[in-house]
């Protein structure tokens, strides 16, 4: 099912979402300052065009730093790709079908706005990272 559900995604949403992150990672990375972000847009890209069966969870040794790093994203970029989650989210849900995506695409949003201090990891081994 996962794999139905991500080549569905990757054709309404996830392509889209993932040049996103990408335009926006390969711009944070003009500044030697950004390539930090730039990194974490791209590695967000890969989770934004493959979604189901992995999930974001914290690291917990992620501290001020990445606190900081998150207000910065937010301002550079963030805000930028939370709202097109949020739209296309909303245009997804418009369908039947498209329900199920448009709430990936909601729960996509916390890890837009704040990507620093969270590991990406597999479905069935959520507490690897930690």
């Amino acid at each position: 099912m996962r794999t139905i559900l991500n080549i569905i995604w990757l054709v309404l949403s996830g392509f889209w979402m993932a040049c996103g992150y990408v335009l926006a990672g390969l711009l944070l990375c003009i500044t030697i300052i950004g390539i930090p972000f730039g990194i974490a847009s791209f590695r967000i890209a890969g989770f934004a065009l493959w979604p189901f069966g992995r999930t974001a969870v914290p690291r917990r040794d992620a501290g001020a730093a990445s606190c900081v790093g998150n207000v910065l994203w937010i301002v550079l970029a963030g805000w930028w790709l939370a709202l097109g989650h949020i739209v296309t989210g909303v245009l997804l849900c418009v369908t039947i079908i498209g329900i199920p995506l448009g709430v990936a695409n909601f729960k996509l949003i916390p890890i837009s706005l704040t990507p620093l201090g969270h590991d990406i990891v597999p479905t069935d081994r959520p507490f690897a990272a930690r």
